[in-house]
């Protein structure tokens, strides 16, 4: 069993349905329908800390670092009160996953801190920069892990790194090594596929054409991107770390608390339009979550559980 703070719990299935149309308008302004049906399997979800190692393996940008950590440690951090929606905001959806568990508490839900506790520079390209599930993941695993002990590695390549079912099957994606060590691995859409993992940022090579694009928020597309399949793989990863958690469809193929709500960033999304968001009046970027120091996101819907549908935070 995995080192991580989790809690077992192995009760009947519990089951949370989609509402295949709006019940008298009780569902709120920010829900967007989709055809999920999440079940909750008994298994276990990452509660209290969780510890990450931010493993940047190949010459990553400057941008995509601060881009992503800043995300990470703005989840349990407010930036300024007066600036809203914040990414702590979205954070709590994830941990609102808490309150639908057998016998839990409603009246509280506990937090849940991700807390950045080492980053790791691997600059050697010491796998190579074609890089296999098989025999890269558990090599790079066990390499920092014996310097980054009980923490949930978030391996992140650089944009010259080819890596396994990232850009032909997803833009990120989760995983365990050994049955005992989570992971989370994502990649640069940079050069590989930005024409399947930088929507809204730029149109898409398969699905609905976009009637329009948006602007990154932080003018760097890939950057913007990877924040966006981190949010969506993070909340898969706390809500489902076992393939037992909150989940539709088969284990090996499922979909989670954030797949559900694909391409859908604001109130009003339909296929081809991503939805309601803000506009930075001085950068022209789109964002719909403030974060610390006056950073600026676009986080993904996300699955609400009690209303059975896709959430947004606009």
């Amino acid at each position: 069993m995995s080192s991580f703070p989790i809690r077992i719990i192995s009760l009947a299935l519990f089951s949370i349905s989609f509402l295949p149309s709006l019940n008298n308008g009780q569902l709120a302004r920010h829900s967007v329908l989709t055809r999920a049906k999440i079940v909750y399997h008994g298994g276990p979800i990452l509660i209290e800390t969780i510890n990450v190692a931010l493993i940047w393996y190949g010459n990553v940008s400057l941008n995509k670092k601060e881009a992503i950590a800043s995300f990470l440690k703005s989840l349990n951090t407010d930036g300024d009160f007066n600036l809203q929606p914040q990414v702590t905001k979205w954070w709590k959806m994830v941990e609102s996953y808490q309150a639908m568990l057998p016998g839990a508490k409603h009246d509280e839900v506990p937090k849940i801190i991700v807390n950045v506790a080492k980053q790791i520079n691997d600059t050697s390209y010491k796998y190579g920069r074609n890089l296999t599930i098989g025999d890269f993941i558990p090599k790079i695993v066990k390499e920092h892990t014996k310097e980054a002990k009980n923490m949930l590695p978030i391996i992140i390549t650089a944009k010259d790194v080819n890596m396994e079912g990232v850009c032909t099957k997803t833009c990120a994606y989760n995983g365990i090594v050994g049955n005992i060590t989570l992971y989370i691995i994502l990649g640069n859409p940079e050069l590989e596929c930005p024409r399947k993992c930088e929507w809204p940022f730029t149109q898409i090579d398969s699905g609905p054409k976009s009637i329009l694009f948006l602007q990154p928020p932080n003018l760097d597309k890939a950057a913007d991107a990877m924040v966006i399949a981190l949010a969506t793989t993070l909340a898969d990863t706390v809500t489902n770390p076992l393939n037992t958690g909150f989940y539709d469809g088969p284990p090996k193929n499922s979909i989670g608390a954030g797949t559900a709500c694909k391409a859908i960033f604001g109130s009003g999304a339909f296929p081809g339009n991503p939805g309601k968001v803000h506009i930075d009046a001085h950068t022209g970027g789109s964002f719909n979550a403030h974060g610390i120091k006056d950073q600026k996101f676009l986080l993904p819907a996300i699955w609400n559980p009690k209303t059975s549908s896709c959430w947004t935070l606009m």
